[in-house]
């Protein structure tokens, strides 16, 4: 074990999850299928090695799946409101482990300790509001048009649940789909981020506990670490009947295109190029921390960070302003000071990414304001940390057209609510946005049919930060999918509607006679 790992107290950290770095791989509770190559987990705060693991092969994976299908024959048989209590357990195992879950994400990913413990609270949050949901999985009763007939629908579970997540959000994105998975009564395969596997691993031992104490088959909940081999694999399965994916557009694409060819169902959560739409009628003060934040947090590595400020000609300079002087108090360091407001990007090729969008965007005409950079030096050692940079362009700037997982901020200046909401939506992605404004009606119009045309419009917040309350999730080359809260229950099971006959003959629908 490194001394860096002791001095963070990653060692105890991993130890009081589960995970051992000994022997170039990594034991877990339960059963963990790994029979394929060796894979490094490095933290992008100070490149340290944290742990080798050994990922899993096609044969795991056939191992895995069948491990699935048999838990799903039990588990289908429990009643939901039991369903919820082992969901209920999890949340309470996830409080115990909260502080130690959440340093883990910080660490391995390199979001601020806030943001990781923030995390893992999404997690308990999605879980108690599934334990709730338990027992709400409603179907309907209508009126047959014919006598003596009662007509239904109800929800069944559809059986195994695939969920391919991202290194950005390791563990909530993943729980968010399982909690509402189980109390419907599905089992799950998940595959995680290779960028992240140790805290999907931590995950699964802490689920594991929950299982094993109440004498359930662990294959109710499964994690295969693995290259894209493994996520193909998941994605052209027959026997996986929904996949829900966060990712990039590019891939999404594809993974939506595998899984229709085969008839199963999919949520596809994929990129966003949000914009906040700063009025002259917004307060300023609120306008520059939600801008803020929605930019530099996570290092702009959230599917709904800011990327656009569409701000007003009458309040432009001043807002700009505004954003200099803030963005000139930004502390960029080690995500597990919880002093550093900006943490590192999650490897060296996101650094290259970041490097090449500030170029295209010179070339493209756009303004920097705030320079941006790589930093060097002792406290940046990994080569991953960055400058969150501000540049004044056009939304018609192919760069700004794309998603950019950077802190790089875009101004755009509106000169009607019409223009600045058509500059808004005038991008492939919708996912996230918002607008700044004391004037109701500006609000409403915002709001409206005609207004913003992304899965979430907010009003006098940020862009990112969504509650587990609502659904989560965006149109266009977002994908349309839906996760989290509200009735997004239904993803995970198949509709049924029923017809009961409690008479001794046999009527015809529509009145057609049909004699023997």
């Amino acid at each position: 074990m490194s001394t860096k790992l002791n001095e963070f107290g990653i060692e105890k950290t991993l130890k009081n999850l589960g995970i051992s770095t000994e022997n170039d791989g990594v034991s877990c509770g339960g059963k963990y299928f790994a029979s394929g190559d060796l894979l490094e987990s490095y933290s992008p705060n100070d490149g340290q090695l944290i742990a080798t693991i050994k990922t899993a092969n096609s044969s795991d994976y056939a191992a895995v799946i069948e491990n699935a299908k048999s838990a799903f024959k039990e588990f289908r048989m429990i009643p939901a409101p039991k369903r919820g209590e082992i969901v209920r357990q999890f949340g309470i195992k996830l409080r115990e482990y909260k502080d130690d879950l959440g340093k883990l994400v910080s660490y391995e990913m390199g979001k601020s300790l806030q943001e990781g413990l923030g995390e893992v609270q999404e997690m308990i949050d999605i879980c108690d509001f599934a334990v709730g949901l338990s027992r709400q999985l409603h179907g309907y009763t209508m009126h047959s048009e014919r006598p003596g007939h009662r007509m239904y629908e109800q929800y069944h579970p559809l059986g195994i649940v695939g969920i391919i997540s991202a290194f950005n959000f390791p563990v909530a994105v993943w729980s968010w789909n399982t909690a509402l998975a189980w109390i419907c009564g599905n089992v799950t395969v998940w595959k995680p981020s290779e960028k992240t596997p140790l805290c999907a691993i931590a995950c699964q031992n802490i689920i594991s506990q929950v299982l094993k104490e109440n004498n359930l088959p662990e294959g109710i909940s499964n994690m295969l670490v693995g290259d894209h081999r493994i996520g193909e694999e998941l994605v052209n399965d027959k026997n996986v009947a929904l996949v829900s994916f966060t990712g990039s557009t590019k891939v999404g694409r594809i993974v939506g295109t595998n899984v229709a060819q085969r008839f199963g169902k999919s949520i596809l959560e994929l990129g966003g190029n949000n914009a906040i739409i700063i009025t002259e009628n917004a307060d300023l003060n609120m306008s520059i921390i939600g801008a803020v934040f929605g930019a530099v947090g996570t290092a702009g590595q959230r599917c709904t960070s800011t990327r656009r400020l569409i701000i007003h000609e009458s309040v432009y300079e001043d807002v700009k302003n505004r954003l200099v002087k803030a963005y000139g108090q930004l502390k960029i360091g080690n995500s597990l000071d919880e002093s550093n407001h900006v943490g590192p990007l999650i490897d060296k090729d996101a650094v290259k990414q970041y490097q090449d969008s500030i170029e295209k965007c010179r070339q493209q005409g756009g303004k920097f304001v705030v320079e941006g950079g790589v930093l060097s030096g002792e406290n940046y050692s990994s080569g991953c940390y960055v400058k969150p940079c501000i540049a004044e362009v056009e939304n018609s700037y192919e760069i700004v057209q794309h998603e950019t997982f950077a802190p790089i901020l875009y101004l755009i200046k509106y000169k009607t609510l019409e223009e600045a909401i058509a500059l808004q939506n005038g991008v492939p992605q919708g996912l996230s946005s918002a607008i700044m404004t004391q004037d109701l009606r500006e609000a409403e119009l915002f709001l409206s049919q005609v207004g913003s045309d992304c899965g979430i419009a907010n009003v006098n917040i940020g862009t990112s930060g969504a509650e587990i309350g609502g659904a989560f999730g965006g149109e266009k080359e977002t994908g349309g999918g839906r996760e989290s809260g509200s009735d997004v229950w239904k993803y995970y099971m198949r509709r049924q509607t029923n017809t009961i006959n409690y008479t001794d003959s046999l009527p015809l629908a529509q009145g057609i006679k049909f004699d023997l």
